[in-house]
């Protein structure tokens, strides 16, 4: 057993079967033993990878786009240019590099935060992101201002219910034990909407809540935040809940603690949450087209024309893992939400 595995397995032995939502976020967040305290998943040695680990040109291009959403909000003089789960820091180091360069009125203007729990990667993102910036456990603690939010892969942690049919009743999908070890099970039968035998509906009442917080944000201070993330554009039923480990899917009850878990993104709810805070949401858009439309193409191609054949083909191999239909390009979505009346920032709400 891991040493996460043996505190949940004394957590219910004492309180009861536990909510898929209280077992993911003890999986991830556990204060000493949970998933993203006590390691750096990223990269090639560690258990996934990122868009801005796989190009520069991703957090260049998120750059360009924070500086037309600057421009949109009226250039204010002080912007709060905030990333919620930033990784290596890697995104964030991007964009500021960028932004140096193309708009000297948004590099005088933003103030970093970064919204990050985990120690391990806090060290990390110190290391890269540069000077100035502030660290926070959550968005409550950012203060208020004009602001620029970026999520990039930081939804589809945050913990999840499930609820499954059977014989016509819907049930909420729990974590027990049996002979000492974890096992799936359901509860009694609960109040649901119309269904279908085998339908499983997940509800994300954690990740609704910071994007209503968001949106109350946008609603108060002029603002745009963009969301970039796995998922589906529609609400559907379908069990999207998943265990990733050394870049494989493993079982959700393999060794609680020490493999990322994840769900996929519902954008319609999400954007219902940003609108129920206050916020102005635009219509979301697969990876591909957002990437395409901010100038994927002639990054890569200008990249390429100074590179010898074997970069050219890295990078060609790394354009495609972020826009091809059967890469990134159509599994992860972009989403944008501004202040009320606010322009739209370039290419949402472009007809």
């Amino acid at each position: 057993m891991t040493p996460l595995e043996i505190v949940l397995c004394d957590l219910i032995a004492t309180d009861g079967p536990m909510r898929l939502d209280r077992f993911m976020g003890l999986c991830l967040g556990h204060p000493q033993h949970g998933y993203y305290v006590t390691r750096d998943p990223l990269g090639a040695e560690g258990d996934f990878i990122t868009a801005p680990e796989v190009s520069q040109v991703f957090g260049e291009l998120i750059g360009i786009w924070a500086a037309g959403a600057h421009v949109a909000m009226g250039e204010p003089s002080r912007v709060n240019l905030v990333e919620l789960g930033p990784g290596r820091g890697t995104l964030m180091a991007d964009m500021r590099r960028t932004i140096a360069k193309i708009s000297p009125a948004l590099a005088a203007a933003i103030t970093i935060h970064l919204v990050e729990t985990s120690p391990v990667l806090r060290n990390r993102q110190r290391q890269v992101v540069g000077p100035g910036a502030s660290w926070h456990m959550s968005l409550d603690e950012v203060p208020d201002a004009p602001m620029i939010l970026i999520a990039n892969e930081f939804f589809d942690a945050i913990p999840i219910r499930q609820f499954e049919m059977q014989d016509g009743i819907w049930r909420e999908r729990l974590i027990g034990l049996e002979n000492g070890h974890l096992v799936r099970g359901l509860s009694g039968p609960v109040g649901g909407p119309d269904g279908r035998d085998g339908d499983v509906a997940e509800y994300a009442p954690a990740r609704e809540a910071i994007a209503r917080q968001i949106g109350e944000r946008l609603a108060r201070q002029p603002g745009a935040a963009l969301i970039i993330d796995y998922g589906h554009l529609t609400s559907a039923p379908g069990d999207t809940l998943q265990a990733m480990r050394k870049h494989g899917f493993r079982e959700i009850l393999d060794r609680p603690g020490e493999c990322d878990l994840t769900s996929h993104v519902d954008f319609e709810a999400l954007g219902h949450a940003l609108w129920d805070g206050g916020a102005a949401v635009l219509p979301a858009m697969t990876q591909r087209a957002f990437l395409l439309a901010m100038g994927l193409e002639a990054r890569f191609e200008r990249l390429s024309q100074r590179a010898d054949i074997l970069v050219a083909q890295a990078l060609r191999r790394q354009m495609a893992r972020l826009a091809d239909e059967d890469q990134m390009g159509n599994l992860f979505k972009a989403l944008a939400a501004t202040s009320p009346g606010m322009q739209s920032p370039y290419p949402f709400g472009q007809t």
